[in-house]
């Protein structure tokens, strides 16, 4: 039976509102943590903000992820617009550049943590969330761990890649860091392509690590009663 129109809005709803926060916060981490380094750039281009519309990309961060759910693909992609960053202006530049690159998945992390305790303080003090902000906040642990996971693989442009870059001996970081050009399309030959050939690559190093987060935070909240 096709979904209702009410349907999709809803599913539309669960999905976007903790997306848009995911990347908004994720980029705008960037963007913080790149000016307490010495890095003024994205401050700037006005791209240290809380305002959604400054990092929200039409295309990548709402119509591709859409057309991956409603295809049924089994996997879910899109990005927000990279917030500038000049690693040359960070007063520590190799050093510096780890701690910029991983703040994007760390928020990712934190918001996963705060969406965990907004299902399981509430419940602890009898007070039961609503059936929709309760599949909302949910929904939210599940993307933050996911951009979270996924961010962290070592592909350049990925924030994994740039943090393997600030860590590796500079005749290894280097030609990691000329990779970047081309790492999202290694990415999406990864997880796209060889899917279609039973290869499927992003089951094993996203989904897995996701699942396993996601069940010791199921275990939490079954303390809660949920």
């Amino acid at each position: 039976m096709a979904a209702s129109p009410l349907e999709i809005v809803e599913t539309i709803v669960l999905y976007a509102v903790p997306v848009i926060v995911a990347v908004t916060l994720h980029e705008a981490a960037h963007g913080y943590v790149a000016r307490f380094f010495g890095d003024d750039t994205a401050e700037k281009a006005g791209r240290i903000s809380l305002n959604p519309l400054r990092h929200i990309d039409p295309f990548g961060t709402i119509v591709l992820p859409a057309l991956l759910l409603f295809a049924n693909t089994g996997f879910i992609f899109g990005y927000a617009k990279p917030v500038p960053v000049n690693f040359g202006k960070l007063r520590h530049p190799k050093r510096d550049m780890i701690w910029v690159a991983a703040a994007g998945p760390g928020m990712n992390i934190l918001l996963a943590v705060i969406s965990t305790l907004l299902i399981f303080v509430p419940a602890v003090l009898g007070i039961q969330p609503g059936g929709a902000l309760l599949k909302i906040l949910w929904m939210s642990v599940q993307i933050n761990l996911l951009l979270a996971v996924f961010n962290l693989l070592p592909i350049p442009p990925l924030d994994g890649g740039r943090v393997a870059v600030g860590l590796l001996p500079m005749a290894l970081a280097r030609p990691l860091a000329q990779l970047s050009r081309f790492g999202i399309l290694f990415v999406l030959a990864l997880f796209v392509i060889l899917p279609r050939l039973g290869i499927n690559v992003y089951y094993w190093v996203v989904g897995i690590p996701v699942q396993f987060l996601e069940r010791g935070i199921l275990a939490f909240l079954s303390m809660s009663g949920h």
